[in-house]
């Protein structure tokens, strides 16, 4: 299937669809297709392939790098931590479940008002392009990210791109009316830059909303003494940040940094995933379940390239990290949390 949204995609990006209709033997010497692209990859994508020479995408995207049993994308190798593996995407599915639950069954917070264009930035599994899709049917919804992880079948109004948005962007200036981020904590070497060039593509009176969560849990009693290991866990993930040159910590900066961009009408609202099920909230209660299940299965996936290749740690020092990780996750009597923010603004002028 290929959507009509194919054909208006920047010259610095690969649209997913032209990898896996009939005209994808173009981009590939014969004999080394890939038959399963659904394994692809996962982040999001820049430096343009077309126009240089296609007939390495197949190692650019689909020709992996493995690390300690962990698949990781090579195109752009390295711009991303995170494994593009079965598990991993598993998680970020989760971690979209998460979300929907905690804005209580809604995909945005933004007022956004019959979208025609939408940009889902850093996409992943495309999981909420696809939703955003099927809610608003008139819109071209665009996911861009490192690597085709997402599936081949979607709504006709939906589109995948391979492209890194921390290089110079190539989409027209005005086009989108919604940009969405979300998890990208980590993955950003500028983020003024990259607001910049977020404002630049919206249209005036357009909307961009900025999902994020801290790394370092925090209790709002005294549960979490001075000694309990979330605190080493946050701190060791935010050092990683630093020294990868991509921080962690946006989601406590996402508002101001907006605000100096230009955006106006900035809003922001704060939600709480606890570490495991211990409030007696029903809401938080069953956020706490799910996040402690997603940490659980995810914490190797989460930090285990940053603690290796970007601290020095040997596999084994980081296998004890992040046991004990996953033990602390079973402490109910402590009430900690990760706190995050959903943040929207909107582009000055009118629709």
């Amino acid at each position: 299937m290929v959507s009509p949204a194919c054909e208006r995609s920047p010259s610095g990006s690969i649209p997913i669809a032209s990898l896996i209709n009939s005209d994808m033997d173009q981009y590939y010497p014969s004999g080394s297709r890939d038959e399963d692209l659904s394994d692809a990859d996962s982040a999001y994508g820049g430096d343009s392939l077309i126009g240089d020479d296609t007939k390495t995408l197949s190692t650019y995207i689909t020709d992996y790098r493995y690390e300690f049993g962990r698949r990781y994308h090579s195109y752009r190798d390295g711009a991303y931590w995170g494994p593009n593996d079965e598990v991993a995407n598993a998680q970020q599915d989760l971690a979209h479940h998460m979300y929907f639950l905690t804005l209580d069954g809604r995909l945005h917070l933004a007022p956004i008002e019959n979208p025609q264009d939408i940009l889902d930035v850093g996409t992943g599994t495309g999981i909420w392009a696809i939703d955003a899709a099927d809610e608003f049917l008139s819109a071209r919804v665009t996911g861009v990210d490192l690597s085709p992880i997402q599936p081949a079948f979607v709504p006709p109004n939906c589109t995948f791109e391979i492209d890194d948005i921390t290089l110079p962007w190539t989409y027209p200036e005005n086009q989108f009316d919604f940009i969405h981020v979300r998890e990208l904590f980590g993955c950003i070497p500028d983020w003024d830059e990259f607001f910049r060039n977020c404002l630049h593509c919206l249209k005036p009176g357009g909307y961009i909303e900025v999902v994020e969560h801290s790394v370092q849990p925090v209790a709002d009693d005294d549960t979490m003494g001075p000694d309990h290991f979330y605190h080493e866990w946050g701190q060791v993930v935010v050092e990683s940040g630093e020294r990868f040159g991509k921080t962690f910590r946006i989601w406590e900066e996402s508002a101001s940094r907006l605000k100096r961009t230009g955006f106006v009408d900035v809003v922001e609202t704060g939600y709480k995933w606890p570490m495991n099920g211990w409030s007696a909230d029903p809401k938080l209660h069953e956020l706490g379940r799910w996040n402690q299940f997603r940490l659980h299965g995810g914490v190797e996936g989460f930090m285990l390239r940053l603690l290796t290749s970007t601290l020095g740690w040997s596999y084994e020092s980081a296998q004890v990290h992040l046991a004990q990780m996953r033990a602390s996750l079973r402490d109910y009597r402590t009430h900690a949390y990760l706190p995050g923010t959903v943040v929207y603004a909107r582009k000055p002028g009118l629709r």
